[in-house]
């Protein structure tokens, strides 16, 4: 117990991103220590160290015996059959020292197990009797919101030992779910179906044979994996071997575990609360800072912010958020000062469009219809002086689609960079797979150094991720699913647009609205992308605020592995608390 109650800021600390969705928000934090907490609590509890022994208590020994008999009997009623004797307990499947008044037992000898009954599929119907099938159990109990139904002639004439009645205790024997327990905890009787079963304990309390269940059949479970589908045999479930306490002391440890299993249901919701009530906070500041009409608020905004920096930014998650507030305060013109003596951004688009002609006048490029004029109500916000609103497809020198080539693995031939390849706005080298260095396309679709990738079409969540490349240049090139998109570097720096189109407002204003408007598989095409715009800033200031970007980043990339380092030295103090406790 002090165990318990000593370690309880590590249990309510430890924390770890699930294995699956998205995003690292409260909602998809697991409670890793609370976790781990549960799973000590019923480790005690098997082993005799969670509630004190009482010498008083009428041993286990004494409790087998009157099994026996109550098994000896219903076997001359006819009730049950006789059973063959199972195999001794050996000295290896006994893993620590039995406690005063304890007894090692093998879930057989103890308790009657039955198979379910192979219903026929073409039998069930949405109405009448419920069969229990192996998805059926749901989070320890039986779940009838997609359970089949049959016709009452169906189960007539078959052995009401396989009627499930309220209590009763059934274990999913193989599929995805093999090894789960659930109780019927309705007033509906059901019937039990193929690979499902029902375990029927003598004289002892079910409601604790569920804990030494639940740690052993996941051995149980290591030791069938033989097959790609788990998979429990009757033999092997009535050869569960656990720690049998007398029954008074049942009792008291089924006590212990719910008031205990009750403190663990009420620390996860006060982190869950704590953790959404901490984002709320975070998110609600940073608004602050990207909201503020002018330079006084902001300052004073980010001032109340940095009073309490190492309070609000310790999770992955609020490092994330402020990651994407610089990003947007960069392209409002708010993260560096501006310089009015730079040379002013409409300047930039003047010579982007000269170089252009210049292009087309060459035959390096096609010639591209002209953009409509940005009306004043598409601007998402007010700018600098000198800063101005452009299209992509006018800050940029050209934008085009990649190759739709068949790929293939192997060591010679041009890597071709896919969706996959663009995380966090950059393009990841290696390991990708290749086309041959004589595909049609080439050279033309040879990647530079500095160009963009964006993704065009996918999850909606996928669609208009853009990276940059900085690998070397004519070694790779791109699928057709991607746009690349060529800066001039003198007018429109490749990292400024990159991370102008990684900013929120861009995804909220620029990409969103036109996902809205599809379903199932979005497409955002190269058309849309040319005329979605983005803030331009004097070149000058566009290189100070991506080295501002560069070495703000720096800061929280280093305070993010100085949480993760944090955080796994939690999991694994949870861990050795519950191996020391155990061991």
């Amino acid at each position: 117990m002090n165990t318990i109650i000593d370690a309880i800021s590590i249990w309510t600390t430890a924390q770890k991103l699930k294995t699956s969705g998205r995003g690292r928000s409260a909602s998809n934090q697991s409670l890793h220590g609370i976790n781990k907490l549960r799973e000590l609590i019923l480790e005690l509890a098997v082993r005799g160290k969670l509630v004190p022994q009482d010498s008083s208590d009428e041993p286990a020994s004494v409790l087998l015996e009157k099994i026996k008999k109550d098994k000896n009997r219903l076997i001359k009623a006819g009730k049950i059959k006789k059973q063959e004797s199972l195999p001794e307990i050996s000295e290896d499947e006994k893993p620590f020292f039995l406690p005063t008044g304890w007894a090692w037992v093998k879930l057989g000898d103890i308790s009657e197990f039955i198979n379910g009954f192979a219903f026929k599929s073409a039998d069930f119907k949405d109405t009448g009797i419920g069969i229990v099938k192996i998805g059926d159990i749901q989070n320890g109990e039986i779940t009838t919101l997609s359970m089949s139904r049959v016709n009452e002639n169906i189960v007539a004439g078959i052995d009401d030992s396989l009627k499930i009645n309220k209590g009763d205790l059934l274990i999913a024997m193989s599929g995805a779910t093999t090894g789960k327990l659930g109780f019927n905890k309705t007033d509906e009787i059901f019937y039990i179906n193929q690979r499902v079963g029902k375990i029927l304990p003598y004289s002892m309390l079910i409601d604790y044979l569920i804990y030494p269940l639940t740690t052993q059949i996941a051995e149980n479970l290591a030791k069938s994996m033989g097959s790609a589908i788990p998979n429990l045999s009757t033999v092997q479930i009535k050869n569960i071997v656990f720690a049998l306490p007398p029954l008074a002391e049942q009792h008291r440890i089924v006590s212990k575990v719910d008031e205990l299993m009750a403190l663990c249901d009420q620390l996860e919701q006060q982190q869950t609360d704590s953790n959404s009530a901490h984002e709320i906070l975070v998110e609600t500041l940073l608004d602050t800072l990207t909201n503020a009409p002018d330079q006084a608020d902001l300052e004073s905004a980010w001032q109340r912010i940095s009073n309490h920096f190492d309070v609000l930014f310790t999770t992955e998650y609020s490092i994330d958020r402020l990651k994407q507030t610089i990003l947007q305060l960069a392209v409002m013109g708010k993260l560096v000062p501006q310089n009015p003596h730079d040379e002013p951004a409409y300047v930039l688009l003047k010579k982007i469009a000269k170089e252009k002609a210049r292009l087309v006048k060459e035959g390096k490029i096609k010639k591209q219809t002209p953009l409509a004029v940005i009306d004043k109500d598409e601007e998402p916000y007010s700018l600098p002086n000198n800063w101005i609103w452009a299209k992509i497809g006018d800050a940029s020198l050209f934008t085009e689609y990649g190759m739709s080539e068949m790929t293939f693995d192997g060591i010679a031939g041009i890597p071709v960079l896919k969706m996959g390849d663009i995380q966090g706005g950059k393009v990841l080298l290696g390991g990708q797979k290749l086309v041959p260095e004589n595909v049609e396309g080439i050279p033309s679709l040879y990647l530079k150094k500095w160009d963009l990738l964006y993704n065009r079409t996918n999850s909606a969540e996928l669609v208009g991720k853009t990276g940059i490349f900085e690998g070397y240049d004519d070694k790779y090139t791109f699928a057709s699913y991607l746009i690349r998109i060529r800066c001039s570097e003198s007018c429109v720096h490749p990292k400024y647009l990159n991370l102008s189109m990684n900013s929120p407002l861009f995804r909220l204003t620029q990409i969103d609205p036109h996902l809205k408007q599809q379903c199932g598989q979005a497409n955002v095409n190269g058309t849309i992308l040319k005329n979605m715009i983005v803030s331009v800033p004097p070149i000058a200031e566009q290189r100070r605020i991506v080295a501002k970007v560069d070495e703000l980043f720096a800061v929280c990339d280093a305070l993010k592995e100085r949480i993760s380092e944090s955080q796994v030295t939690q999991l694994n103090l949870a861990d050795a608390l519950v191996d020391g406790a155990v061991g």
